[in-house]
């Protein structure tokens, strides 16, 4: 009872606060909820955000760079938001603190990074790029190859940025004007509950930091939500942070050929390489083993070492748990606290949202996309290794 009294009082206590330039990003795009929830908590925290996020959903496209050719859109924005015909690259048209960009995930950072920030925000390089939450999970080890925010965060990383992704097992993505102040619960809604628990762990990674670096050269964070109830229940809408790996009862990918219609498709296999266990603490539990078998959220430490492990001495981070704050907790820890904290209201219609993080007034010039270098092209080859095995260090 005494870890988990610490645990509470960490989470309740009001310190004086570390605001950090945040940039945030997505690969299901910038109109939906989950990226627009997590914005609001994280400014309501006292940060200062940016959202560059794709037009359009660029689920699934991992690592791959690509950068349009065409200057304007040829088809609306997701949820037609922004318009056919409009620059490929601009703003929201009710806040111009949020970006899209018809690009991928990784190229969004690019972009934020070289020219949106330096050239519109109020900061030239964020302290810490936190890309999700995507609207479904990333769990196993191959899918840190074709996972479109993963290869946002990898991409924050390599350039020396922290970066932590989050996704979630409400897998359907949805628009941000669809987000409830209430459901039929009387609940609040599933995406800003995912959202105050994404930012419950940022905050305590944050706290933890003391000023310094969020995270360690190199490192960064995974975390897969459970499904959230609160549609239509308070079933699991406070779930625990639990300290897992990444390659950890994982599956392999086999062939599947459907002789009825003629066309080739994927089935899992049991059997994975991945299982063994090179680095990292090999007593942790896998990702899946944990948000799938009760209301509990995986949060892994990893790296974009992609070398093998040799020796635990090359290592500049002596133990995951000397990154990881206490809000993460070692499964089978009794009792598990929530993720928002014990005994944390998830009552619909109770807070009101934060206001927008600059007041409406003229947006910011559009700028062109020739302005930026189009059709450059990352060596895909060199990024897909780096991704191709993730390190989860001692």
């Amino acid at each position: 009872m005494r870890s988990a009294s610490i645990l509470a009082a960490s989470i309740s206590l009001v310190a004086i606060a570390q605001c950090l330039n945040v940039l945030i990003t997505n690969d299901d795009g910038f109109g939906t909820a989950n990226i627009r929830e997590l914005y609001k908590q994280m400014t309501a925290h006292g940060h200062d955000c940016y959202i560059v996020a794709s037009a359009t959903n660029q689920a699934g496209v991992g690592p791959r760079l690509e950068f349009t050719d065409i200057p304007k859109l040829t088809a609306d924005a997701e949820w037609a938001i922004v318009k056919a015909g409009a620059p490929s690259l601009g703003t929201d048209p009710i806040d111009n603190h949020i970006f899209y960009y018809n690009g991928t995930p990784a190229a969004q950072v690019i972009v934020a990074l070289d020219y949106i920030l330096p050239k519109f925000a109020t900061f030239t390089t964020p302290d810490l790029v936190l890309s999700g939450p995507n609207a479904g999970w990333n769990l196993d080890q191959f899918p840190y190859t074709i996972a479109g925010a993963i290869g946002a965060s990898y991409v924050a990383i390599e350039r020396d940025i922290p970066a932590i992704a989050f996704f979630s097992g409400n897998n359907v993505p949805m628009p941000y004007f669809w987000v409830n102040a209430t459901t039929r619960a009387g609940l609040q809604d599933p995406a800003t509950i995912t959202a105050r628990l994404a930012t419950s762990l940022v905050q305590s990674v944050i706290d933890k930091s003391a000023g310094s670096r969020v995270l360690p050269k190199g490192y960064g964070m995974s975390v897969n939500l459970p499904f959230i109830t609160s549609y239509t229940s308070e079933q699991c809408t406070n779930p625990p942070f639990v300290l897992t790996r990444g390659s950890e009862n994982v599956t392999s990918n086999k062939l599947r050929y459907n002789t009825k219609i003629g066309i080739f498709d994927r089935s899992q296999s049991t059997a994975a390489a991945d299982d063994q266990c090179s680095s990292g603490i090999c007593n942790l539990p896998g990702e899946k083993d944990v948000v799938t078998t009760g209301c509990m959220s995986a949060v892994t430490v990893f790296a974009v070492d992609y070398n093998a492990a040799y020796t635990r001495e090359c290592f500049n981070v002596s133990d995951v748990t000397a990154i990881v704050p206490i809000i993460v907790q070692l499964n089978g820890t009794k009792p598990l606290v929530g993720g928002l904290g014990p005994n944390a209201s998830v009552i619909g219609n109770v807070t009101v949202s934060p206001p927008l993080a600059t007041p409406l007034g003229p947006l910011p010039p559009m700028p062109t996309v020739a302005s930026m270098g189009v059709n450059t092209q990352w060596p895909l080859s060199i990024f897909v290794i780096g991704l191709g095995v993730v390190v989860f260090f001692l």
